[in-house]
């Protein structure tokens, strides 16, 4: 039986919805820049990650990519499908070679029948998750861009194993992360340049004083 993550949405799962899903799980590899799933593909199953990084992204009615979160080992995504096997509402590619599980719908559905006491957990589950996304769309819809660009340098920061290692991500793939123009998120970093907050070059971007960012994020006015 493969290891189920005890994290993302899962992290308050009960130990016999996590050996389930693990009882259940399949181990799929990616390639460098292979999409796991399109925006508007039929929602089928849950993931999570086992290595690697996976971008997730979307189209906005204007055409424009929007890069949501970048995820690594141990985050669990898609459990939309396991209540709805509706369109996928975000593209998920592997940023660099990945390994993740999946479970499918079918699979969990014919378990519940079966234990129906585990429909109880997924449900308070997707309940949290929901809590989670509002907020998210809330910073995105709300919040100044230098908030959520200090935000969102701190929240990558913590994926990396080393919080002084460089941000390896131009402007633009910023830009696309908090849903601004690359023109706007260049401007902010050469502020914050000025001030010796950050680093920047072609090779990425690098925190030099977690403080005055985190002050940033936590800023209402910049």
């Amino acid at each position: 039986m493969m290891a189920f993550p005890n994290s993302g949405f899962l992290s308050e799962a009960s130990e016999e919805l996590r050996a389930m899903l693990a009882a259940l799980a399949t181990e799929v590899k990616l390639d460098r820049a292979q999409t796991l799933f399109e925006q508007g593909d039929e929602g089928d199953a849950l993931y999570a990650i086992l290595g690697g990084t996976l971008e997730v992204s979307f189209l906005a009615m204007s055409g424009r990519k929007l890069s949501l979160s970048l995820m690594r080992p141990g985050e669990v995504f898609g459990e939309i499908a396991l209540f709805d096997n509706g369109p996928r509402t975000a593209t998920v590619t592997a940023a660099e070679p990945a390994e993740v599980l999946r479970v499918r719908r079918r699979d969990v559905m014919a378990q519940i029948r079966q234990h129906p006491d585990l429909a109880v957990d997924l449900i308070r589950l997707a309940g949290v998750r929901m809590r989670w996304m509002g907020g998210q769309l809330n910073e995105q819809v709300f919040l100044p861009m230098p908030i959520r660009l200090a935000r969102k340098l701190l929240h990558l920061v913590g994926q990396q194993d080393t919080p002084n290692a460089r941000i390896t991500l131009s402007q633009s793939e910023l830009a696309e992360f908090v849903g601004a123009t690359r023109e706007a998120v260049s401007k902010t970093i050469s502020a914050w340049k000025r001030d010796n907050v950050v680093e920047a070059s072609r090779g990425g971007l690098q925190i030099h004083d977690f403080d005055a960012l985190r002050q940033l994020a936590e800023s209402d006015l910049i």
